[in-house]
């Protein structure tokens, strides 16, 4: 079950915000997240008391983003073994909530695998649970430590790129505080720019059909002081078309073996756009965002999202109680054609920036090799 609970406005940094966590109250634990579909008008916690509280949760993008769902697969099922129902019922309900989002099955299979560890050590559920738990919380931890290395990369690859700073971005759906246990992926990089006075603007796009930038991203921004700018997706051809664009940082939610990047619709055509205009195309992603399993962009499941999204306007209100309700746009009847992600082939992409490092030109063999090196050791 979930319910549903105001929490008064604080001015703090996206990195504050409690997108997700676990508590423990007297009546059993809980996953609480922050409600996305939400925002920007009202911050709303959404209570989960069971997995398929959750599965809805990410179903309706209450909690969206490849990191953060990775996070909230593991913890979902920690939350089913600790509640006592049926854990590898409700890791196959998790894991098949959205397709197309590699992290959210590593997540789940990570918690599963240390839970049926456990059990079979000790055979005892609560050990089981504990370690579940363990292995989630772990999770959340070095996504954190991700988040900030990520950050650190991709300022440098923007200073090699753009010597002298001024740099002005352009991206594309939410990739903030808002995706990750840390300050995001895409906007991480343009996060540590602005600090250090070197982000002269960031370019929001508007993010049809769901508007994840106008409502998610700008809100982030200006909550971090940033300079920035809403423009509707299809405004971006005009802003390259006029110089106003210096490089394109976006997230992914999958990354084939051969380099093909999927992430929220529209994000082809701004690296077509990119490459026309000889602008860097950079994706900012974890290394569990490679999927070695997936050969190349024709082998990713796109996730399609249910009509209503784009013949109606959904309010907040409307997008919390799912199933549409919101403002007609088309006719009765329309139908619509409404992809959650889009596939960008290797060669569009100038650079792939993760915690371990950054891997241009994109090739199988280059991506191969940086998942293979040691990875850094996540503080505790």
């Amino acid at each position: 079950m979930a319910d549903q609970q105001a929490r008064p406005g604080e001015d703090k940094r996206p990195s504050e915000i409690p997108v997700i966590r676990w508590e423990e109250p007297p009546e059993g634990p809980v996953l609480i997240l922050l409600d996305q579909t939400r925002l920007p008008s009202e911050e709303v916690e959404l209570v989960c008391t069971d997995a398929s509280a959750l599965v809805e949760a990410i179903r309706s993008l209450a909690v969206r983003g490849a990191p953060v769902l990775g996070i909230a697969g593991a913890y979902g099922v920690a939350l089913a073994a600790a509640r006592g129902f049926d854990v590898d019922e409700a890791a196959e309900a998790l894991e098949s909530a959205r397709p197309t989002a590699v992290n959210l099955s590593l997540g789940v299979r990570r918690a599963l695998a240390a839970y049926r560890d456990a059990l079979a050590a000790t055979g005892d559920p609560t050990a089981a649970a504990t370690a579940a738990l363990a292995s989630a919380q772990a999770l959340h931890r070095e996504d954190a430590e991700a988040s900030a290395r990520m950050a650190a990369h991709g300022l440098a690859l923007l200073d090699e790129l753009m010597p002298g700073g001024g740099h002005r971005v352009l991206t594309h759906c939410n990739t903030g505080a808002l995706v990750s246990g840390g300050e995001g992926t895409a906007f991480a990089v343009a996060l540590a720019a602005h600090r250090v006075g070197r982000l002269r603007r960031l370019w929001v796009d508007e993010t049809r059909p769901l508007l994840q930038g106008a409502r998610l991203t700008a809100w982030e921004a200006a909550r971090s002081g940033m300079a920035y700018t809403l423009l509707t997706d299809s405004a971006a051809g005009s802003l390259f078309a006029a110089g106003e664009v210096d490089a394109v940082l976006i997230g992914a939610d999958r990354i084939a073996a051969d380099g093909s990047v999927a992430n929220k619709v529209g994000s082809y055509p701004l690296a077509v756009l990119a490459r026309y205009h000889h602008v860097p195309f950079i994706v900012v992603a974890p290394l569990t965002t490679i999927d070695p399993d997936t050969p190349d962009g024709a082998s990713i499941e796109v996730e399609q999202r249910p009509g209503f999204e784009v013949t109606e306007i959904l309010t907040p209100q409307a997008s919390a109680v799912g199933g549409g309700g919101g403002v007609p746009l088309a006719p009765l009847g329309t139908q619509a054609y409404n992809p959650a992600f889009d596939v960008t082939p290797p060669e569009l992409v100038t650079a792939i920036v993760t915690e371990e490092g950054t891997v241009s030109p994109v090739t199988p063999e280059a991506l191969a090799a940086l998942s293979a090196r040691p990875r850094a050791t996540p503080a505790v």
